[in-house]
């Protein structure tokens, strides 16, 4: 298997973990918390683990991406250090998640929450970047859809702390992710020509 193809494995895998369990842990709700509130309370390793082992992978990934474009590489190995930074990190309970949390947004941040918002902002700016570098060095349809998908994922930074912006994140979220998907499927083929 090439390095690449763990990016194929990594969007959907992040995925189908995440959506599992905010379908399954008690008092979680998809439009007022982000995944990264799953990595709280005793279920809270599963979380974690989800973020370090995908975020793993697309840094395997990104270091079989550096043939087709060197910095499309390695802002998708940024996007993954920043997932992996995000799961040793882990989120401020708030808005009442996990159980017996504050109501509201907290009052004040720890040092890893902290770090955990420095961690979102570092995998956000590799995604992003990463979709626009793509953009630039593919042809064709591909390119168009990884133009569409950075401007797609620059929208919910704007929403953030609004009451929809949660459910805006998780839409242009997962169809981020299924584009990092895609690119590894497309880049990790023998017959692409870069």
């Amino acid at each position: 298997m090439s390095r690449i193809a763990c990016g194929v494995v990594a969007g959907p895998l992040y995925l189908v973990v995440g959506y599992a369990q905010a379908f399954t842990r008690e008092g979680f709700d998809l439009t007022r918390h982000p995944f990264s509130m799953l990595s709280l309370g005793s279920p809270g390793w599963i979380q974690i683990a989800n973020f370090v082992v995908c975020g793993a992978l697309f840094v395997v990934a990104a270091t079989g991406m550096t043939r087709h474009t060197r910095w499309g590489a390695r802002l998708i190995g940024l996007m993954g250090v920043g997932m992996v930074l995000g799961g040793v990190f882990v989120a401020d309970p708030a808005l009442g998640f996990p159980a017996g949390a504050p109501d509201g947004p907290p009052t004040s941040t720890s040092w890893h929450g902290a770090l955990h918002a420095v961690a979102f902002g570092v995998a956000m700016i590799g995604w992003i970047g990463a979709c626009f570098v793509f953009a630039r060095r593919l042809g064709g349809w591909l390119a168009v859809v990884s133009g569409l998908t950075g401007l797609l994922l620059m929208v919910p930074m704007a929403f953030l702390g609004d009451p929809g912006g949660t459910v805006l994140l998780y839409a242009v979220a997962t169809i981020g992710w299924l584009w990092t998907s895609v690119l590894s499927l497309r880049l990790s083929r023998p017959a692409f020509s870069s």
